[in-house]
């Protein structure tokens, strides 16, 4: 099977329709998978959606609410190793977590962050940080 774990920003971008997402969509493998911490990361996106516009709450609101119809397999990354997978990356510990679940499953990364992007493609190859 086809697996791809998708990152916050990829997700937000396809919940709240942003330019990036129908390259994203193609991208994305048959079945999707993140840690747990994407709920979380995407609930804090809402919240400022909504404080830069208040107009468009109810929209924002419905748009968000669609992430439980996405068929996202959340999955806790292994929380020791995200410090030490951080450090050599140099990624915060959220995005480790992307990127440990990516490595673990042998997976694709959908991201629109180049730097988790970059570091997943040389994590992936074996290659050390340059």
């Amino acid at each position: 099977m086809n697996v791809s774990v998708v990152d916050a920003s990829a997700v937000a971008a396809v919940l709240f329709d942003e330019p990036e997402a129908a390259a994203l969509v193609a991208g994305a493998g048959s079945a999707l998978v993140a840690p747990t911490l994407l709920r979380f990361e995407l609930a804090s996106v809402c919240a400022t959606k909504l404080r830069r516009d208040p107009a468009r709450s109810t929209a924002t609101l419905a748009r968000y609410a669609l992430l439980d119809d996405l068929a996202i397999e959340l999955v806790d990354p292994d929380w020791d190793s995200l410090p030490g997978l951080a450090d050599r990356w140099s990624l915060s510990a959220y995005d480790a977590a992307y990127l440990q679940v990516a490595l673990a499953r042998r997976a694709a990364l959908v991201t629109l962050d180049a730097r988790l992007a970059a570091a997943h493609d040389l994590a992936a190859r074996g290659a050390e940080q340059p």
